[in-house]
């Protein structure tokens, strides 16, 4: 054999075996945003925690300033359960999880929260395939409609991460100049001198034009449509339940329905995704509730007594999918995230994972339970084309597609 024939069997063998590596190659996925994305409690928030990188654990460590003694790291959440999905699928997947509680993606690009927390940077940490990015859970409605309603500021640093993350390049802006004028500035909540402010971001040296952005449709929040007494965290709780703030004082309420809430968060999010054409698409987590709503599957009402104080569900109880301070996400509307989460990223029919889905298991969701919540995905994502049943067939028809889903695989058209 002539030793330029060596040298090209040679070179075409480590060609092969590099290419073999790259295919190999886990998905490197982040999930930033705040207590939606963590999960809030346990079972959830601690959920496969050893098999998710949580960026902010050593943050915490170090500088525990503006965290809950109820919210202990390290963190698993929607990630971990995402994670658990992939597992059982047999995909590939590295997952890493950057949150901070109550953070909005302004605070996440600027890390105006803490310094000693930089967001920014876990984010600018690896070059990912796939980022998901969700806002505050209210930020993102119009103004007057929230306590954190700020629809400026959500387009303005969705765009702020999207560039980040394909681009990367240094920059220095005024969030005067960012937002248009000073008057739309003052607008989202900023003093005249924060707007003018100078505002200096590092490259992000590991940015990849490749990656897939999605944004994250957060859920209608009974907490802001039905009449209660004004509430905030008990520090002596062990996971920081609700406790009324007097016995008179009323939550101010934002919406008269969930449906209405769950269209202006709809709007406004896919509204973002559809004027940035750099992002990958929405995860309509949001929507997905309103479905399951709308389907009579869970809890719509009855969320507080007549006092006005809230009404936890009592086994036997149908499904809800908030827990008891009715704003963040109970162990099934978690499931529920993740399910639309994984389908959306990843391509499959969410009923693929069936009855043994294990982190069903692991949560204490029974098996009906997770296989009506797997149909509601996949109805939301488009796999399952007819309408969702009543509840009293629902679990049945589940199951029937649950044992008919795993025989194939469906992918969603890139967005």
């Amino acid at each position: 054999m002539s030793i330029q024939l060596s040298l090209r069997l040679g070179a075409g063998a480590l060609a092969l075996a590099c290419s073999t590596l790259a295919a190999a190659a886990p998905t490197q996925i982040l999930f930033v945003g705040n207590s939606y994305t963590f999960g809030r409690v346990d079972p959830v928030m601690s959920y496969n925690a050893a098999n998710v990188h949580d960026l902010t654990a050593g943050f915490n460590a170090a500088s525990s300033t503006g965290s809950n003694p109820w919210e202990p790291h390290p963190w698993g959440g929607i990630a971990g359960i995402f994670k658990q999905f992939t597992v059982q699928q047999g995909l590939d997947y590295d997952v890493s999880i950057s949150a901070r509680n109550a953070a909005s993606l302004r605070g996440q690009f600027l890390n105006t929260a803490n310094a000693a927390w930089d967001l920014r940077g876990n984010v600018a940490s690896k070059k990912w395939d796939v980022v998901v990015l969700q806002e505050q859970s209210d930020a993102s409605l119009p103004y007057g409609s929230g306590k954190n309603a700020n629809p400026l500021q959500f387009r303005a640093y969705a765009d702020k991460f999207e560039q980040f993350i394909h681009n990367g390049a240094a920059q220095s802006y005024t969030e005067t100049a960012l937002y248009g004028g000073l008057a739309n500035c003052q607008l989202t909540g900023n003093s005249v001198s924060a707007c003018n402010q100078v505002r200096t971001i590092g490259a992000n040296l590991n940015a990849n034009p490749n990656a897939k952005v999605y944004l994250t449709e957060t859920w209608a929040r009974p907490d802001m449509v039905f009449a209660h007494l004004s509430t905030a965290a008990d520090p002596t709780s062990p996971t920081g339940g609700p406790l009324p703030v007097s016995p008179t004082a009323q939550a101010t309420l934002y919406y008269q329905s969930l449906a209405a809430m769950t269209s202006d968060l709809h709007d406004s999010i896919y509204g973002e995704a559809a004027a940035n054409g750099h992002f990958a698409g929405v995860i309509g987590v949001g929507d997905a509730f309103q479905l399951a709503l709308d389907a009579g599957l869970v809890k719509s009402g009855g969320f507080y007594d007549a006092n006005g104080v809230f009404v936890p569900n009592q086994p036997g109880d149908i499904m809800n999918l908030w827990w008891d301070d009715y704003l963040h996400a109970s162990k099934y509307g978690s499931y529920l995230d993740a399910l639309v989460q994984f389908g959306t990223i990843t391509g499959f029919d969410p009923r693929v994972l069936g009855a043994g889905e294990i982190a069903a298991r692991d949560l204490g969701i029974s098996q009906s339970n997770a296989q009506a919540l797997q149909l509601i995905a996949a109805r939301q994502l488009g796999f399952a084309t007819a309408a969702v049943p009543e509840p009293a067939s629902l679990a049945t028809m589940a199951l029937g597609l649950g044992m008919l889903g795993f025989m194939r695989r469906r992918r969603v058209d890139a967005r």
